[in-house]
C-alpha cells in the first residue's frame, strides 16, 4: 500500500498578509494615543486658570474662594466695578500708554533695524551692543534710575513718561529683530528703488514695509503686550486713582488683610479682551515674523 505525498504544487498557499506596512514617520496607534492625551492635558492646564478667572467673576462675594462657580451666577462684580471705581479712568489710560508705545516702538524699531541692516556708519556695532546690553539689566535695577530720570524731566505721573519708559524696553529687543528680518529682504529691491528714483526713506516707506508684515506684526504685538501688562514701572511713575492705568489699578483691590476676589477677576476678563483682540489680529504673522527675525542677527 503505498501513501500519497504532497508535492509542493499541492500544498496550501500561504494567505497573503492583510497587514499594511507602516509608513516611514507613521506613529503607532501607542504614540498617537500618548501624544493626543499629552495635549489635552496640556490644553486642560493652559485653559483652567482662564476659566477659573472668569467663573470666578461670576460669583458673589461670598462665594468667592469656593469652589462653588454656578451658584447664584451673577454680574454685579463688572457692574460694581465700573460704577464704584475708576476702572474707566484706568481703561482710557492704559490705551492711550499702549497705544503711543506701540505705534512709537514699531516706527523706531523698523527704522533703526533697517538702518543696521543696510548701511554702515561708524558706531554701528557699539550700537548693536547696546541693544543688547540694555536688555540684560532686570526691572528691580533700572526702576530707580529711570524714575529720579522722570522726575528730572517733569515726567512722573505723566502718560509720556510710561511711554518712554516702555520703549526703553521694547524697541532693543524689536530693532533686533527687525535687522534679522531686514537682512532677509534682497538688497536689489532697495537698487531697484533707488534706480526709479526713491530717496533711501522712500524706498524704506513704499518697497521694503510693505514686505516686512509680519516682522511688523510681531513688533507692534510685543510692543502693546509690553505696555498693557507692565506692573513695576506703571506703579512706581504714576499715583493717584485717575492717573493710574489698569496694571496699577488692580491693585487696589489687594491690601495687607486680603484681597477682593470678585472685582479683581471682573478686571482681569476685562484687561485680557484687548490683548486678545491684539493677538487674534496679529497671530498670522507671528510665527513667520518671529522665525524670519531669527535668521540672521
Amino acid at each position: 500500500m503505498t501513501t500519497a505525498t504532497a508535492t509542493p504544487a499541492q500544498a496550501t498557499p500561504a494567505r497573503p498578509s492583510t497587514r499594511k506596512p507602516r509608513r516611514r514617520g507613521e506613529r503607532s496607534p501607542a504614540a498617537s494615543l500618548a501624544l493626543h492625551l499629552t495635549l489635552i492635558i496640556t490644553s486642560v492646564i493652559a485653559v483652567f486658570p482662564v476659566l477659573w478667572v472668569l467663573l470666578t467673576s461670576l460669583k458673589p462675594a461670598k462665594y468667592a474662594s469656593t469652589t462653588s462657580f454656578f451658584k447664584e451666577t451673577t454680574i454685579e462684580n463688572y457692574t460694581n466695578l465700573i460704577k464704584d471705581t475708576e476702572f474707566l479712568a484706568w481703561f482710557g489710560n492704559s490705551v492711550i500708554v499702549a497705544g503711543l508705545s506701540t505705534v512709537i516702538g514699531v516706527f523706531v524699531s523698523a527704522t533703526t533695524g533697517y538702518a543696521v541692516s543696510r548701511f554702515r556708519f561708524p558706531g554701528k556695532r557699539g550700537l548693536m551692543w547696546t541693544l543688547l546690553v540694555t536688555q540684560m539689566f532686570p526691572v528691580a535695577v533700572l526702576i530707580v534710575p529711570i524714575y529720579n530720570i522722570m522726575s528730572t524731566l517733569g515726567l512722573l505721573n505723566q502718560p509720556a513718561g510710561l511711554v518712554i519708559t516702555y520703549l526703553t524696553i521694547s524697541v532693543p529687543f524689536c530693532a533686533w529683530m527687525m535687522k534679522g528680518f531686514f537682512d532677509t529682504i534682497p538688497r536689489e529691491i532697495d537698487e531697484s528703488g533707488q534706480v526709479d528714483g526713491l530717496t533711501p526713506f522712500g524706498t524704506f516707506w513704499r518697497l521694503i514695509l510693505p514686505l516686512a508684515k509680519p516682522g511688523l506684526a510681531v513688533t507692534a504685538f510685543y510692543s502693546f503686550i509690553t505696555a498693557w501688562g507692565e506692573v513695576a514701572y506703571a506703579s512706581a511713575f504714576m499715583v493717584g486713582d485717575e492717573n493710574l492705568t489698569l496694571a496699577g489699578g488692580l491693585q487696589k483691590f489687594v491690601n495687607q488683610y486680603g484681597a477682593q476676589w470678585g472685582p479683581m477677576t471682573a478686571a482681569s476678563v476685562l484687561i485680557a479682551i484687548p490683548a486678545a483682540l491684539v493677538f487674534l489680529f496679529a497671530q498670522k504673522h507671528l510665527v513667520t515674523g518671529m522665525s524670519a527675525g531669527a535668521v540672521k542677527g
